[in-house]
């Protein structure tokens, strides 16, 4: 069902405008067709008729009949002519157009059945049979009434009812101009970045609405800047005991190796949470956008697995364009798939890189040939902190696919996981081009 109806407030305003000029364009044609131009046609038809009656004189019983030398005077200087049909036919009267409403006031001037058609040229031609003979066609030029003579009234019409449309484009777009700021803005809070004050400007609700939402960006700027410096701080704070710690297990006995290895990798572990913490907070803010080719990234992280020695397979559409990117936090994200793939899932691993059929996005996907995920818990595993089913392991902090999230939809991108129908877990992005 096609909607005729916009969503927009700007695309509704429009409507709502140019409806209400519309509609006030039809009454005012009305009023002019009702005051000005009936009663310019019923004085026409009122003057054609009484020239007709003295033309017709002699058909009219107890009429005064004109003196021959005067009415031939007359039918000279107004160039009526008087034909039998046939002979009108040929003359004319076979392209001109029947007028009902004007034979009908023809008819009651006349009293009788008269019958009243027009021909458009150089000049209007009126063609009259009257009651009085209904076998002859009088053909009357009215030669100041000229076609442009009515032009300028619908050409008024629709030069006042364009302007007063574009009138009210402009006005509805400087109306929603702060709105479409503000949608802008807030998708830039959205995707974590923290907008420039927006100016307060519009209409009295739109400024307060603006203001309310200076407030509330400076209200997250303080909360996430807050945020940052306790993590930094709490990150400084365990680093240093895990340093010492680190430090006097270098100097325990060799006989306590098995524990002195142990407590080592606990601290390198550690220091991972950490940095992933770090990670998570800072994410792409460090790194502009910049347009790159998503399978040159791609193939980097595939470069670096392989010699691991293993099984990972690539499948790149040539025909990808570049998009805007930022290209450590992107490398880090497809590098975060696969070490996911290769760790909980089975090899091999596959990557495959295309557009989709709109047009409007490039898709990567990572799959992995293990046990998968629970499908209730496909979409909790992005949440921080959140780790996946017991199957796929619960090594880590339970940030990785929380940061991966954040940078995708940094990029304005989107990402999924689901379950393939034979066996393994795929991820998918997707990121918009432009």
């Amino acid at each position: 069902m096609i909607r005729f109806w916009p969503r927009s407030a700007f695309g509704q305003t429009v409507l709502l405008i140019g409806s209400l000029l519309l509609l006030t364009q039809m009454v005012s044609y009305f009023m002019v067709a009702l005051y000005v131009i009936k009663p310019s046609y019923e004085q026409i038809v009122h003057l054609l008729a009484n020239q007709v009656r003295l033309v017709l004189d002699d058909h009219n019983p107890g009429h005064k009949m004109l003196e021959p030398a005067l009415k031939s005077r007359m039918l000279s200087s107004t160039g009526i002519e008087i034909y039998i049909e046939p002979v009108a036919m040929v003359s004319g009267l076979d392209n001109a157009t029947p007028y009902a409403l004007l034979s009908e006031q023809m008819s009651d001037e006349l009293g009788g059945n008269a019958e009243i058609r027009i021909e458009q040229g150089a000049n209007y031609i009126v063609w009259v049979k009257a009651p009085q003979a209904p076998e002859l066609w009088l053909r009357v030029p009215m030669k100041q009434l000229e076609e442009s003579d009515f032009s300028p009234l619908p050409m008024y019409l629709a030069i006042i009812g364009g302007l007063s449309v574009l009138g009210g484009w402009l006005f509805a777009r400087q109306l929603n101009r702060p709105l479409k700021a503000l949608r802008l803005a807030a998708l830039k809070v959205a995707r974590g970045d923290m907008p420039e004050t927006l100016k307060e400007s519009g209409t009295q609700d739109v400024v307060e609405v603006t203001r309310a939402f200076n407030h509330m960006a400076n209200g997250i700027k303080r909360l996430e800047s807050d945020r940052n410096l306790l993590m930094a701080g709490i990150s400084h704070d365990l680093r240093t005991p895990l340093t010492r710690i680190r430090l006097a297990s270098e100097m325990m006995a060799d006989e306590d190796d098995w524990l002195r290895d142990g407590i080592v990798q606990d601290i390198d572990d550690m220091n991972a949470i950490i940095d992933q913490f770090i990670e998570y907070i800072r994410h792409h803010k460090d790194e502009s956008l910049e347009p790159y080719q998503l399978n040159d990234i791609v193939s980097e992280v595939v470069q670096a697995e392989e010699v691991r020695d293993v099984a990972i397979h690539f499948h790149p559409d040539e025909a990808l364009p570049e998009i805007p990117l930022r290209r450590v936090t992107i490398k880090r994200v497809v590098a975060n798939l696969v070490e996911n793939a290769l760790r909980h899932g089975e090899p091999p691993v596959d990557l495959q890189t295309g557009v989709d059929v709109n047009g409007q996005n490039i898709w990567l996907t990572v799959r992995d040939h293990g046990a998968g995920i629970p499908d209730d818990q496909l979409q909790n595993v992005f949440e921080p902190f959140t780790q996946g089913d017991k199957a796929r392991g619960t090594e880590g902090s339970g940030l990785g696919l929380a940061i991966i999230r954040r940078v995708v939809l940094s990029h304005g991108g989107n990402v999924t996981l689901s379950n393939m129908d034979g066996k393994g877990l795929m991820a998918r992005i997707e990121l918009p081009l432009s």
